[in-house]
């Protein structure tokens, strides 16, 4: 292992099981970031950086296919391997159709899932952890500064975004040109997906819209139905 430590996202909702896996990749070297639900690690997905995905298949709220797709819509390299107590064979094709890198069956050894998880990582080209999304990130003619909530236009000037705006943009950001699911959005952003949270959502990518006029050729396209794509004009 590196200095820089591997980070993993690990979602499964066996308290005790969770436990024992992320003592296990702790003790490895690996930097284990465990939830006990689909909503929660899609949330902490967005949040943070990670280099591959631990995926329990059966959980609540969100089951482990289902966040699979988010997380893959979010970052279609992201490295996953499903965690899983059914062994049929149509659940692992599913899983492997979804993008899935590898289909473990619980219970398992430790030296097989270690190495599993190694050949996953090297098979990638994720040995090295991926360099982590600037503080500052250029969107046409504006720089978002996501760590301090600045939009910056060389003209205009710089406005102070609120956490939400920011989260939203850079989520749009790293989707660019490429239709993100309202759902997506909701439930990374807010932990959650129901009306009133996609009316808030509304009003937020309408005020971004409205920030982003000051470049003619930014445009958040509302593709009905099924979310929003932030599109760089030529």
């Amino acid at each position: 292992m590196s200095e820089s430590k591997i980070k993993v996202l690990l979602a499964e909702d066996d308290l005790n099981l969770g436990f024992v896996i992320r003592d296990m990749l702790e003790d490895e070297g690996y930097e284990v970031k465990l939830c006990l639900d689909g909503v929660e690690a899609l949330q902490v997905f967005n949040e943070g950086h990670f280099d591959i995905c631990l995926l329990d298949v059966m959980m609540p709220q969100k089951d482990g296919f289902t966040l699979a797709e988010n997380i893959k819509q979010l970052n279609p390299k992201m490295p996953i391997i499903f965690l899983t107590a059914k062994g049929m064979t149509e659940d692992k094709v599913k899983g492997l159709r979804i993008g899935a890198d590898d289909y473990i069956t619980k219970p398992f050894e430790n030296v097989e899932f270690l190495l599993r998880l190694e050949n996953v990582l090297k098979r990638t080209g994720k040995q090295e952890p991926k360099k982590e999304l600037a503080d500052k990130i250029q969107i046409g003619q504006f720089t978002l500064d996501h760590k301090n909530l600045l939009l910056i236009h060389p003209q205009t000037g710089t406005r102070k975004l609120t956490a939400k705006e920011s989260k939203i943009l850079k989520t749009l950001y790293q989707n660019i040109n490429q239709v993100l699911e309202r759902e997506v959005i909701l439930n990374a952003i807010w932990g959650k997906d129901d009306y009133f949270v996609g009316r808030s959502m509304d009003v937020f990518i309408a005020k971004i819209r409205k920030y982003l006029a000051d470049d003619p050729n930014l445009k958040i396209s509302n593709i009905h139905g099924v979310g929003f794509k932030l599109e760089v004009l030529e």
